[in-house]
């Protein structure tokens, strides 16, 4: 398990250890320490998802742009 303040590799192993960490909060054996700590990750990681998932949308948008004309200009992301 990565140290909590790792930064996943990608999208989906962010969403890969929110999942682990929901179902670990929701057994409801943790004590209350240890939660809090969970909690504290999985917002960590759900905001890095947002951010990769608007700037996936941005890529997009761009992709799909209805200007032919419009000049290309290469993908930069803010947070990485």
């Amino acid at each position: 398990m990565p140290k909590k303040n790792d930064a996943p590799a990608s999208f989906e192993t962010a969403l890969t250890e929110l999942e682990q960490i929901v179902n670990r909060l929701e057994s409801g054996t943790l004590p209350l320490e240890d939660a809090l700590n969970e909690f504290e990750r999985g917002v960590q990681l759900a905001r890095l998802g947002q951010t990769k998932l608007q700037q996936a949308e941005q890529r997009v948008q761009i992709l799909l742009a209805d200007n032919e004309d419009a000049p290309l200009t290469p993908f930069t992301p803010d947070a990485e």
